[in-house]
């Protein structure tokens, strides 16, 4: 049975996952805007974007993901040891993918429609390849962690994300990071289903 302390942490992370494929599904519709050649919001508001993935999943989540929750998977079994492993390499190459996508729109902003097929390939490329990583999380780590996982365990693991803190200032990203998410939330319509076929 779950304890409380569990049930708030899964929660976070779904919330965060929830929030993260909106983000994802707003750089989609973008890209899907100029591509048809409608009226798509200012790159600003792609920036936005980038921004936001790049201090939230990238400085926030995934560390506490890698720091807490994979590592004491790690002390009650190993039988996620690849899966562990795999995530570990996809939270890597998610902040690759991320400084590619800032590289490729200096150069759409810069050089304008010739490099926009290169910008479009690359947020389909990104959105397919977040969507497929957050899955394998739910469908896989997340399970695991409700059956494995301690009292004591789901208490550090609950503590590690009931806050969102920068680890340079101590200062409290949260609210900056909400009024963000509602911005671009509020440009970019949300979709009738967060996770579709792409």
């Amino acid at each position: 049975m779950e304890s409380p302390r569990q049930r708030n942490a899964l929660r976070t992370i779904m919330d965060e996952h929830e929030q993260l494929s909106m983000v994802i599904h707003g750089m989609l519709h973008f890209v899907r805007l100029i591509d048809k050649g409608d009226k798509a919001p200012g790159l600003m508001v792609f920036r936005a974007m980038l921004y936001y993935i790049r201090e939230y999943p990238e400085h926030v989540h995934h560390p506490k993901e890698d720091q807490y929750l994979f590592k004491l998977l790690r002390e009650r079994t190993n039988e996620l040891d690849d899966t562990l492993v795999e995530l570990e390499f996809q939270h890597t190459l998610g902040e690759s993918l991320v400084r590619e996508l800032e590289h490729v729109l200096a150069r759409y902003e810069l050089e304008g429609s010739p490099v926009f097929p290169m910008f479009r390939d690359l947020v389909e490329k990104y959105a397919t390849f977040y969507f497929s990583h957050m899955r394998l999380e739910e469908e896989v780590v997340l399970p695991a962690a409700k059956r494995l996982l301690t009292p004591e365990n789901w208490a550090v693991v609950d503590a590690a994300f009931a806050g969102n803190l920068d680890p340079f200032s101590g200062a409290n990203l949260k609210d900056d990071l909400e009024q963000l998410f509602l911005l671009i939330v509020n440009i970019i319509p949300a979709p009738t289903s967060l996770r579709p076929a792409i």
